[in-house]
């Protein structure tokens, strides 16, 4: 076991290369096990062990700087950099974390949860280490899905515009590997590495410049030849032409290949890309065949539990109902067919499914194309990712009054994926904008009735909905634009619900009914516009009004009404508590258990509203006759 024996990457450096190779298979165990009980990504961390392996061998890591885009790929990173015992508690509360994260080791640069970011991260570091004369080297890992976002692409250019002392390496994972890798390619690409080849190439270009002016236009010749061949073997011009040294492509699970090629252009300098090609679930065949499916594969059940729909899928196949009737859907996603559901829309309509890749920003802009078109596009995206296309929300779609609809998938806390993956800001940067209706269902049939309303608005639409199992509250009223739904009636305080906290505060008045508190209970629906109708009603019923959100509390949907309350001065009319998630980002764990910390179960919402009413200033109502019609 030679995995006992690495606790750093200086432990690497004293194995042979043959030990090495055992290392690789031991890791990759490690993780399969790991995530067959934690859950994780998979597929994308078995294909990158060898090159986790090989970089942390050739770096001197963490004088030399190495960082991951997204994250995907680094829990071999994660063992080799001394969390090989903790990786025992992946994801876990209190546990480590699924993506790089400088709070845990100080190998890790930056928290990487969204794609397409590390190369300007990369680019910005590398210009602070030549401004302050610190000469260690700058590496970043991108998969080939991070070149589907613009981001990716606008650091790239800056990089080759000035010359960042930058190498890139390209994680290709999603393709065989293609007739020209094999070992003439392995074997060209040593050749022009090695130290030798680039020294003469560079003395070469020094001497030319030199040249007189028919020598010039012979050199610019020989140039456009030499590139022409090049392309012949390598898919390297498009880099090249971009500014950078441009190597490989090679097979990224061959250490013999590997170490030498990233010994050879480690000390170059400039902007340079290795092209390294992996095979995704590498060393387990269940994920090496069906790689989507093993990206972040659930822990296994006991085959006895039935587990119901997601909210996710309840709502493609409200969708692909819809579209049935309606030739004018069309649907949207950013490279998340299986996590949205929309690959069941995709089975039934292809030709009315759009996967535009990592590019939320160019999804949104897509959508609002196609609304202007005459189609009706419904964007469906993880609320956390949503965040990337906010200017295109409001630029593109809000501001052209263009009737797009955002389907945010796991709003609210998300789980064991931890800060960088918890939809709670969507409710704050959505309900700022002009001419946008927000609303959240309170359980499944009402996501479906909301999606199929959000297609008679012409207007922009947001519909925000759960991680997780969907369920069914039962009492449901037809849906009326900017109207609230009243649940259960009751005199002593009122408490206001949004989407899937609707659920735990009726338990929560079950709890408090029993302690002879009867609650007036509002499934809210709709963040905006608000129901200002019922909210004035009752400021004049109640002293105490609760709000409970699964979102961040500033500028949420408690605050919206607080805005509300103040604007027509009846904020010093009640007392009105807030509650949701408080002003942080929220840590990794189950998302059961998150809800617990920021007190948002049914337990939590009693357990306050207890705390609340033993406060002697909380008249429990204000008339003895309560009567409330619409």
């Amino acid at each position: 076991m030679f995995l006992e024996k690495v606790n750093s990457p200086q432990d690497l450096k004293t194995l042979s290369l043959k030990e090495l190779e055992v290392l690789a298979e031991e890791i990759r165990q490690l993780i399969i096990k790991v995530v067959s009980q934690k859950g994780g990504h998979l597929a994308s961390s078995l294909g990158a062990v060898e090159l986790c392996i090989a970089l942390h061998y050739c770096l001197d890591t963490p004088r030399d700087s190495l960082i991951f885009d997204v994250g995907h790929q680094c829990y071999a990173h994660k063992i080799i950099t001394g969390r090989r015992d903790s990786f025992f508690r992946l994801r876990e509360y209190k546990g480590i974390s699924g993506f790089p994260n400088p709070q845990e080791s100080c190998y890790d640069l930056f928290i990487s949860g969204h794609a397409s970011t590390a190369v300007s991260w990369a680019v910005g570091l590398a210009e602070a280490k030549k401004l302050r004369e610190d000469k260690s080297e700058t590496v970043v890992v991108i998969g080939d899905g991070s070149l589907t976002g613009g981001m990716c692409f606008e650091a790239l250019n800056l990089c080759g515009h000035i010359k960042s002392n930058v190498l890139v390496i390209l994680n290709h994972n999603q393709m065989s590997i293609s007739p020209s890798v094999g070992a003439l390619t392995n074997y060209l690409t040593k050749i022009i590495s090695l130290p030798i080849y680039n020294k003469i190439k560079n003395e070469l270009e020094r001497l030319l410049k030199h040249l007189p002016k028919f020598a010039k236009t012979m050199a610019v010749k020989a140039k456009k030849f030499e590139e022409a061949i090049k392309g012949l073997i390598v898919p390297g011009i498009f880099f090249e032409e971009l500014g950078f040294r441009y190597f490989g492509p090679i097979d990224g699970h061959n250490l013999e290949v590997l170490i030498p090629t990233i010994k050879n252009i480690l000390h170059l300098e400039g902007p340079r890309i290795l092209h390294v090609l992996t095979k995704k679930g590498k060393g387990y065949p269940h994920a090496e065949e069906n790689p989507e499916k093993f990206h972040s594969p659930s822990v296994s059940k006991s085959s006895k539990v039935k587990k119901g729909e997601d909210f996710s899928r309840v709502f493609s196949k409200k969708l692909i109902s819809l579209a049935q009737k309606d030739e004018r859907i069309v649907a949207i996603t950013a490279a998340m067919p299986e996590g949205t559901g929309l690959a069941l829309f995709k089975e039934v309509y292809p030709d009315r499914f759009f996967d535009v890749g990592i590019a939320e920003a160019n999804a949104v802009g897509f959508a609002a194309g196609l609304a202007k078109g005459g189609r009706r596009p419904v964007v469906a995206i993880y609320s956390t990712f949503l965040q990337r296309a906010f200017d295109q929300i409001i630029h593109d779609v809000a501001l052209q009054k263009l009737p797009v609809i955002f389907a945010i998938d796991r709003a609210g806390l998300v789980g064991e994926d931890g800060p960088t993956h918890h939809g709670i800001f969507d409710i704050s940067y959505l309900r700022m904008i002009p001419d946008i209706v927000c609303m959240a269902p309170k359980d499944r049939e009402e996501l479906e009735e909301m999606l199929e309303f959000s297609l008679s608005l012409d207007k922009p639409v947001s519909l925000r909905y759960p991680k997780g199992e969907s369920y069914v509250l039962g009492k449901r009223e037809k849906i009326v634009l900017g109207k609230a739904e009243i649940l259960r009636e009751g005199k002593d305080l009122c408490i206001v619900a949004l989407g899937s906290m609707v659920r735990e505060a009726y338990l929560a008045v079950s709890k408090l009914e029993r302690e002879g508190i009867d609650v007036f209970l509002v499934n809210a629906r709709f963040i905006k516009p608000l129901d200002k109708e019922l909210l004035k009603f009752l400021t004049s019923q109640f002293n105490l009004i609760v709000t409970v959100e699964e979102g961040i509390l500033e500028g949420g949907f408690g605050s919206a009404i607080m805005e509300f309350y103040e604007k027509d001065g009846l904020l010093d009319k009640i007392k009105l508590i807030r509650m949701g998630v408080r002003d942080e980002f929220p840590t990794f764990g189950k998302r059961k258990q998150l809800l617990e910390i920021y007190s948002l179960t049914s337990q939590g919402i009693y357990s306050q509203i207890i705390t609340l009413l033993k406060n002697k200033q909380f008249l429990r109502h204000k008339n003895k006759q309560f009567l409330w019609q619409r």
